[in-house]
């Protein structure tokens, strides 16, 4: 059964990406409904979770890029407590920790070669993402691949420059992308 969470990312193919509280307004503003918050620590992280929660978003968490969290499983415990509506993690263990709590579990890997790619399916049997974000998006071909061969949905992240990317991610068979960019975010 599919978490709850990926309808909402589905009617809102751009997610905006915070890497810095700084995007804080302007995220809180945009008409999106879901998040992912890539900055943060353990003394701040909750306080980003409760402002966004404020303004009617869900919140997934990459945990790996939470400073002072450990990246061991009770990481997800953590950020559970913290409010936080999903996970994001390059590790298998943490996302598999996530998706028994009951978190949105997102794998994020990088498309760096193929050795990467042709690896994917056994990292992701072993933390049974609810999603896999892959990075970097504009790879078109190798998201139509990896949408042809896994029955996870995709995000599609990293380097997104434009409107044409994005596009390009979405008809390559990204259910949505990720992006810092806030000028991509109300496309």
């Amino acid at each position: 059964m599919a978490h709850p969470l990926i309808h909402i990312l589905e009617r809102n193919p751009v997610i905006p990406a915070l890497k810095s509280q700084q995007q804080l307004p302007q995220c809180t503003a945009c008409p999106c409904e879901a998040v992912f918050v890539l900055c943060g620590d353990i003394l701040n992280i909750g306080e980003i979770i409760a402002q966004l929660h404020a303004a009617g978003k869900k919140v997934i968490v990459h945990a790996d890029l939470v400073n002072g969290l450990a990246q061991r499983e009770i990481a997800a415990d953590f950020l559970l407590r913290c409010g936080a509506d999903g996970i994001i993690s390059t590790r298998p263990h943490l996302v598999r920790r996530g998706h028994e709590l009951g978190l949105l579990a997102v794998l994020r890997v990088f498309a760096i070669d193929s050795k990467a790619v042709n690896n994917l399916k056994s990292e992701a049997e072993i933390g049974c993402p609810d999603m896999i974000e892959v990075l970097p998006a504009p790879l078109p071909r190798v998201i139509a691949r990896l949408q042809r061969e896994m029955k996870t949905p995709l995000i599609a992240g990293g380097l997104l420059e434009d409107k044409a990317d994005v596009l390009s991610a979405l008809r390559a068979g990204a259910m949505c992308v990720s992006t810092s960019d806030s000028a991509l975010w109300e496309i």
